[in-house]
């Protein structure tokens, strides 16, 4: 079995063994759909059977190198934070306790990588391989960056994951193959999450709502949720009924939580405020939230705005 351990995306499964079998592979591939879906980990066993075609005596040394990520004809690209010049991926600020203010992003120095990458013949494969994670990330200029890549990629292969084609430019879309990705259903849910252990998600109906058929994105969502300190948990709840107690909350959330949280926060108040109140305003709100964040505003300045509209309503404005 090709891709073992991917459930429930029999297309994509189809549609990449079909390329294989016909040794017909596309210069570039969008895989495109929902986060914690299996996009990367399909990715990784379509890289898998690139290498190995042909050869299938190098499959355990294939899997081995691609697992420990030092395969030297691929180029797996995350998106980063800048800190102090330095370009950190999430795995890496997480290690060393960098506080982040703004969402990561892929750079155009990352694609100017690429670039320097591909230039170059394959070592070990019959071909190069890069994968763009997170490629809706990508600035303007770094996606105009990529096109002048895509129109030659000359013996090499690129994936780019992203949540669906209208966040990419369409003129990357039109220069890929798209690969699609779906929601999963309960039981195919169920079957993931019992693999890899985490069972007890299953019991959070609240947070296996919030993931919508995402098994990656409800083990997000449970470490976050867990990640959040009781007493703001507990404060947020509710929307605040006063105009002191916004404040207070908004004071608490900049302090407490980075953007990455804060943007999670967004998505886990839209839900419980619905289910509570069924009242479209303060999910509106909630959303206008999410895009001040996503534009790099203030966060306190953006929950200071958001909570005090709830209270307000109309007579306020920010």
């Amino acid at each position: 079995m090709a891709f073992p351990t991917l459930i429930g995306q029999p297309q994509a499964v189809e549609l990449l063994q079909a390329a294989i079998a016909v040794n017909r592979i596309a210069p570039a591939y969008l895989f495109a759909g929902p986060d914690g879906v299996g996009r990367s980990l399909a990715a990784r066993y379509f890289i898998e059977l690139l290498f190995t075609s042909g050869v299938p005596r190098l499959q355990q040394t294939v899997q081995k190198r691609l697992q420990q990520g030092n395969h030297p004809d691929l180029l797996w690209v995350e998106p980063t934070y800048l800190h102090q010049g330095e370009r950190l991926t999430a795995a890496d600020a997480a290690a060393k306790g960098v506080k982040r203010k703004a969402p990561p992003q892929i750079r155009i120095e990352q694609i100017r990588e690429i670039t320097q990458f591909l230039g170059r013949t394959p070592l070990e494969a019959q071909r190069l391989v890069v994968v763009i994670d997170r490629a809706e990330t990508m600035a303007e200029s770094a996606a105009n960056s990529l096109l002048k890549t895509l129109e030659e990629p000359g013996k090499a292969t690129l994936i780019l994951i992203a949540p669906s084609q209208v966040s990419l430019l369409p003129t990357l879309i039109s220069r890929c193959q798209r690969i699609p990705f779906y929601r999963l259903n309960r039981d195919a849910m169920a079957q993931v999450l019992a693999m890899i252990g985490q069972e007890e998600i299953l019991a959070q109906e609240s947070l296996l709502a919030l993931a919508q058929g995402s098994p990656g994105e409800a083990l997000v969502i449970l470490e976050q949720f867990k990640a959040i300190p009781p007493d703001l948990l507990s404060q947020v709840q509710q929307p605040p009924k006063s105009l002191r107690q916004a404040l207070e909350v908004a004071k608490l959330i900049d302090s407490s939580l980075d953007t990455e949280a804060q943007l999670w926060l967004v998505d886990y108040l839209q839900h419980i405020y619905w289910q509570q109140q069924r009242q479209q305003r303060l999910v509106k709100e909630l959303e206008k939230a999410r895009q001040y964040l996503l534009a790099y505003v203030q966060p306190r300045l953006v929950w200071e705005g958001t909570l005090l509209k709830m209270v307000m309503g109309d007579c306020f404005t920010y």
